[in-house]
């Protein structure tokens, strides 16, 4: 049976998978990253993890993988196959598909951005099906964002398309680790919400999910910190639709998951806010955790298409 080898490399843990022609998952899997252990062992792990997916497909169906998918986090050069920078992993110009090419007998390998791959992903089979311009923006320890059009995700000319989370929203802000002050994921992100939140209740351990069960009983405290939120949240993505006119925005990550107690809010937010633009439909990411392990088949399912059409 021909299959693909798709892998999502997380910061914590990566997810695989052998995905048949259409779509199916025929075989997952998961382990940690063990970033602790340096990038050097984090590549050996990817790469070992790809080996082992390899032998069960050839076991399994007779054949090997004819490709491989793999998303990454960080600043991605698509086209040449390197992992530029990743902070959380600690990596710098990786030939990460190179690497994996050669450690599974020359199959061709396509890289891709985590969250570029979770929007393929989402915007083929997920919540944007059926779409022709969508943006998805998951709200995790960050905030990022894929654009989607056509059935692809634009990278940008270096990369770096879909940044939202360092839009400047509150000039003067808290500081982020772009070096700005005032980015939108330093105010609105999963992990943003929690440190607000741990500081409202002077609870360290007082996270995002627990704001939002004190919103949806009507805590005052909590209603104030996701009121906050909600409204940079809004304010970004006003700019990006003001910019890039999306036919439907697609919220996802850990926030997301506090479905009405988000999304009510944020739709009269981003409604009060615009003037001349079209408001897009905002609805929820459907795929969840398996987005980027979705995606990362897509890719390889998409590099076989590209050489058999050459």
């Amino acid at each position: 049976m021909k299959h693909v080898i798709a892998l999502d490399v997380g910061g914590t843990g990566m997810k695989a998978a052998l995905v048949g022609a259409d779509g199916e998952l025929l075989h997952t899997a998961r382990r940690p990253t063990e970033r602790e252990r340096g990038p050097d062992a984090v590549i050996a792990g990817i790469l070992d993890f790809a080996a082992e997916l390899h032998a069960i497909g050839a076991e399994r169906f007779g054949a090997p993988a004819a490709a491989a998918g793999v998303a990454v986090p960080g600043i991605i050069d698509e086209a040449a196959g390197v992992a530029v920078y990743a902070a959380n992993l600690g990596w710098r110009d990786a030939p990460l598909r190179a690497l994996l090419s050669e450690r599974l007998a020359g199959v061709p390998v396509a890289l891709g951005h985590d969250v570029r791959t979770g929007g393929l992903a989402e915007g083929r089979i997920g919540a944007g099906e059926g779409t022709d311009r969508f943006l998805f923006v998951p709200l995790g320890t960050g905030i990022a964002g894929a654009i989607g059009i056509d059935g692809r995700v634009e990278a940008g000319a270096h990369g770096y398309a879909g940044e939202i989370g360092h839009i400047v929203v509150r000039p003067g802000g808290p500081e982020c680790g772009c070096g700005q002050r005032g980015c939108l994921e330093t105010l609105a992100s999963a992990s943003a919400v929690s440190r607000a939140w741990a500081a409202a209740v002077r609870d360290p351990e007082a996270d995002a999910a627990d704001c939002a069960k004190a919103v949806a009983s009507g805590d005052p405290r909590a209603l104030a910190v996701w009121q906050d939120a909600v409204a940079a949240l809004a304010d970004g993505l006003v700019i990006a639709l003001t910019l890039l006119d999306p036919r439907r925005l697609i919220i996802g990550g850990g926030l997301a998951e506090a479905r009405d107690t988000l999304f009510v809010p944020l739709r009269a937010a981003v409604a009060e806010r615009v003037t001349f633009q079209q408001l897009p439909d905002i609805v929820p990411a459907a795929l969840g955790d398996t987005a980027g392990c979705l995606g990362a088949g897509l890719l390889a399912w998409d590099l076989l298409a590209t050489e058999v059409s050459a």
